[in-house]
């Protein structure tokens, strides 16, 4: 159990050197500001294709044990989830781009720059997505300049300048590299097409926009693919602020936070994106039984594993010794699906949809005989 104390204290140790003002203490000296979340049904090759990496996500939090090569591939399952809530073309970068998402947006950008006077900022996390939205902006023939982490710094205040003060550029696209240090105030209208993974970043990017210096009411877009990561990342975003507000917040009377850490946390945090609702507290019972499986019974369905890969092995070099040529009759596929079938009802499925097929030894002479032919092929003989 990981946690902090003694916050107040922190906060007397910081409160001489440390002025923050809050964007609360301050919006009364700003315009009106509306945020509005736009919820898009997905289409069903990006359902396809999230769910395909979804099942990846839940199997690796199954796992008792959660390796460095696990995280790796969870980190690229949640990547692939998320870029397919904007289009199938990011994840598999084929043509045709299958995107509800794209669809609703240019709905959103025609109906947002048919009113005089429209500026916007639209954010992205992928460089790819801001390609598709040129594609977008090319047919509607928007003026806009784009920032993305390509652009040398030199030239970013030169494109910042272009869009604060030229009408006709009504558009300034950007990745997450435009969200921090940025005087956008030209904008009045602030798109997200996508959720960050860290609430302050969300922030920040509407902060572009919504500062001091904006004179006009600003209304911020968070286009939401229904059914998809995203959706479940809207209710976990706000968990994160907790810490940063206890810390610096000299109006917080938070002393302790505490935090958890390890798998036990990790596969909790996950399972509410996979859209699990908080369980009862496990009973003792099961504890138990999950603990025995990490001793014999953990070591015994390796050696079943191993013993399947074997017998596989073995069926195959059979085939092998009897397939004489291409041109030897072959049984028909009938007689192969009937005994197939016969073999399927003798085997059963894990909880993990391996396929478990037990056989019983005869006596106990059987596993001494097995055991001995195994001692010997271990044996190694002097050369």
């Amino acid at each position: 159990m990981l946690g902090y104390k003694n916050l107040d204290q922190l906060r007397q140790h910081l409160q001489p050197i440390l002025l923050r003002r809050t964007r609360e203490q301050v919006l009364t000296q700003l315009p009106e500001r509306t945020t509005e979340i736009v919820r898009i049904a997905p289409t069903e090759e990006q359902l396809a294709i999230h769910a395909g990496h979804m099942k990846i996500v839940a199997s690796i939090v199954r796992k008792p044990f959660i390796s460095e090569m696990d995280l790796l591939r969870l980190r690229q399952a949640l990547l692939m989830c998320r870029m397919s809530a904007n289009s199938t073309y990011l994840c598999n970068k084929l043509e045709p781009s299958y995107s509800s998402k794209l669809e609703r947006l240019e709905e959103i950008l025609e109906q947002t720059f048919a009113e005089n006077g429209r500026k916007a900022v639209l954010f992205s996390e992928w460089t790819t997505m801001l390609d598709l939205v040129e594609e977008i902006l090319t047919r509607q023939k928007l003026k806009y300049a784009r920032l993305d982490g390509s652009v040398p710094q030199k030239l970013r205040q030169q494109l910042v300048n272009e869009f604060q003060t030229k009408p006709d550029c009504r558009l300034f696209i950007t990745t997450n590299a435009g969200s921090m240090g940025l005087n956008l105030q030209a904008a009045n209208t602030v798109i997200n097409c996508d959720l960050p993974w860290n609430p302050a970043v969300l922030e920040q990017r509407i902060a572009r926009a919504h500062r001091m210096g904006q004179k006009q009411p600003v209304q911020a877009f968070l286009l939401v693919t229904e059914q998809t990561l995203e959706e479940s990342l809207l209710t976990t975003l706000s968990a994160k602020k907790e810490l940063a507000l206890a810390a610096l917040d000299v109006d917080s009377d938070v002393d302790e936070l505490s935090l958890v850490s390890g798998k036990e946390e990790l596969c909790s945090r996950l399972e509410i994106l996979l859209g699990a609702k908080p369980q009862a507290p496990t009973d003792e019972s099961q504890k138990s039984d999950v603990s025995t499986r990490s001793g014999p019974h953990l070591h015994r369905d390796r050696v079943a594993a191993a013993g399947g890969e074997l017998l596989g092995a073995v069926f195959n070099f059979l085939g092998e010794l009897v397939s004489q040529n291409e041109s030897e009759s072959l049984p028909s596929q009938e007689v192969v699906a009937d005994l197939r079938q016969r073999l399927g009802g003798c085997v059963e499925e894990d909880e993990q949809g391996r396929q478990r097929l037990s056989i019983t030894l005869p006596n106990r002479d059987m596993l001494d005989n097995l055991a001995a032919t195994l001692a010997r092929l271990l044996v190694v003989k002097p050369q």
